[in-house]
């Protein structure tokens, strides 16, 4: 997840208790420092360069992502949930063209209807 907050009212913090209801395991990156759920946040890129992801949840509007664009791509996920608000055509566009599935929807829907 990237947008990570330890905020109960956030979608982020929500989305971290339901990913671990369903037994998926969650590495939480925030600009801030925080945890929710024993899932400590990490706050440098360099963190997750050795780690095998799968797919990464966006909670990160499109004004702040051009810092982000690239380390995201370089973690080499698998998919990319672009959660509402954070659609973003350049990013998607840049995503596919390096074999990253891009997914507009919401995480929350995703994990209740069963299609994460």
């Amino acid at each position: 997840m990237v947008g990570a907050s330890n905020n109960p009212t956030r979608y982020s913090y929500q989305a971290i208790i339901r990913l671990q209801k369903h037994y998926i395991p969650v590495l939480a990156y925030s600009i801030k420092k925080g945890e929710v759920n024993e899932v400590k946040f990490i706050n440098h890129w360099d963190k997750l360069k050795d780690k095998s992801i799968h797919t990464v949840t966006l909670y990160v509007g499109p004004n702040n992502q051009s810092s982000i664009i690239e380390e995201i791509l370089q973690l080499k996920p698998k998919r990319i949930i672009f959660n509402p608000g954070t659609e973003n055509p350049e990013f998607i566009e840049k995503a596919k063209r390096v074999g990253i599935e891009t997914v507009i929807g919401c995480t929350l829907v995703m994990l209740s209807v069963g299609n994460f």
